[in-house]
């Protein structure tokens, strides 16, 4: 994926900005593109893929073709009993065939009759194919398509890592965001009281107001600042968890700066999303593709455990001459020739039975598992779909009642100013708006958070 140009500034503005005193927006769509870009786990997706590439090249090297070469001499007693020399070549092929070619040179008091070749030596070219067993599946190319399923399940593998990475950077992102604003809101309230604080102790110094007003201020006050220290705190912890999901191009962590801030929950706008889309998603989901790799490559070990119940047929062949150029006019089965044939198999087959059903029951068993996941996944979708649309709900009831909870305090403060109210009164409407703002913002975070957890649940993430 591309680095732009605006996240090199972004690494500026993180790491060197400590003594601005002008906050800068790390916004939601410029924190998941630098999650995904330079996070560890990202990066070992990746090397999930490179994994499955190194397992397909480990399984193509069994077709590599071989060299072979043996010198076999004894002499004793000053006589030379034998020499011989053999080199040849072996290459497998895709279609079970094997192509096999050589050169032996052998001389010798006693030599093996069977091993008298001529003295410039002799050439065999031929092949070995499987006539039974092995015909249409053997080990060599099972393991290279079992190899193949796996590079293709690297992919899987890979969106599930990073849908997870998306889900809990999303998460992480919002409640940082939620922290900051609940601060900043708790931060006016104190500034609200601390001012009140001071307009009461002005009215009782000119005889307006009771003492006892003046407590009742103050204890606003401090209460107040407690609850700030508190979402102070909170700001702090999450802010260095934050941090575990910023990463540079070197891969080193980065210490996210003060004067850096997240979106405003206020900002929030009601997010569409489109069920049935979601819905129809789910049978791509990342968890479900990986299982069926799993049965994709126990079809293949099924198979070549059907092949071993055949009888192994091996037929060989080669051609011989003493020269190359006398390939074109050798006849088959005519001269300068040799072959075998190989034939051999259990008589009860008890093994390879067995092995094939406990392939079957293994196939199955994941069939069952599959179905079961599926129906897991579809239920998730269905409950984080109903969750999200209950907290666009609770969203709309809870701004209203924010609104009308703002007029009650309204009405209090122009009570208390004709003296028809108290201070413990107008303080008492104050609390309740606080918190009813503070349990919106809650809600408008989770509702965030929620959106994420609909699409991680249809097995999407940063896509």
């Amino acid at each position: 994926m591309m680095k732009s140009s605006t996240f090199t500034l972004l690494f500026f503005l993180l790491i060197f900005k400590a003594n601005s005193q002008v906050s800068d927006t790390l916004n939601y769509d410029s924190f998941m593109q630098w999650v995904v870009d330079y996070h560890p786990i990202a990066t070992q997706a990746d090397i999930n893929i490179v994994m499955g590439q190194m397992e397909v090249r480990t399984a193509r090297g069994g077709f590599d073709p071989l060299i072979y070469g043996n010198l076999d001499k004894k002499s004793y007693n000053e006589t030379l009993y034998y020499d011989k020399r053999e080199a040849g070549i072996s290459i497998p092929t895709w279609a079970g065939i094997e192509l096999n070619g050589s050169f032996e040179q052998n001389t010798g008091k006693y030599l093996n009759p069977e091993y008298t070749v001529p003295s410039d030596g002799l050439i065999a070219a031929g092949a070995s194919v499987n006539l039974g067993q092995g015909l249409i599946l053997d080990q060599r190319r099972a393991s290279l398509r079992q190899a193949q399923i796996y590079q293709q399940s690297t992919e899987s593998q890979k969106r599930q890592m990073l849908n997870s990475l998306y889900l809990q950077a999303t998460d992480m992102y919002w409640r940082w965001s939620l922290a900051h604003t609940n601060l900043k809101l708790l931060s006016e309230g104190v500034d609200l009281a601390q001012t009140r604080y001071e307009a009461v102790k002005s009215s009782f110094e000119f005889g307006d107001v009771a003492a006892i007003d003046t407590v009742e201020a103050f204890s606003q006050v401090l209460n107040r600042q407690y609850k700030m220290q508190e979402a102070e705190n909170i700001l702090f912890s999450v802010t260095q968890e934050l941090n575990t999901y910023l990463w540079d191009e070197e891969g080193n962590p980065i210490l996210i700066n003060e004067s850096i801030v997240p979106e405003d929950l206020k900002e929030d706008s009601i997010t569409i999303l489109n069920k049935e889309e979601l819905r129809t998603l789910i049978a791509s989901h990342p968890e479900l593709q990986l299982v069926d790799y799993d049965l994709a490559s126990l079809d293949v070990e099924r198979r070549l455990k059907a092949q071993q119940i055949i009888p192994v047929v091996k037929l060989k062949y080669n051609f011989l001459t003493e020269n190359l150029s006398e390939f074109d006019n050798a006849g088959f089965f005519e001269n300068n020739y040799k072959w075998g044939l190989s034939v051999y198999t259990p008589l009860l087959w008890r093994k390879s039975r067995g092995a094939l059903g406990l392939t079957k029951a293994k196939i199955n068993m994941k069939e069952n598992s599959r179905d079961l996941k599926e129906i897991q996944l579809r239920t998730k979708l269905e409950s984080e779909l109903n969750y999200f649309e209950n907290l666009n709900r609770q969203i709309l009831t809870f701004r209203q009642n924010v609104l009308s909870l703002e007029t009650l305090l309204q009405g209090e403060v122009r009570r208390f100013e004709i003296g028809e109210s108290s201070l413990f009164l107008v303080n008492a409407r104050e609390v309740s708006v606080f918190s009813s703002k503070l349990t919106l913002n809650e809600l408008l975070s989770k509702r965030k958070i929620a959106f994420a957890k609909s699409r991680y649940a249809a097995g999407l993430g940063f896509d």
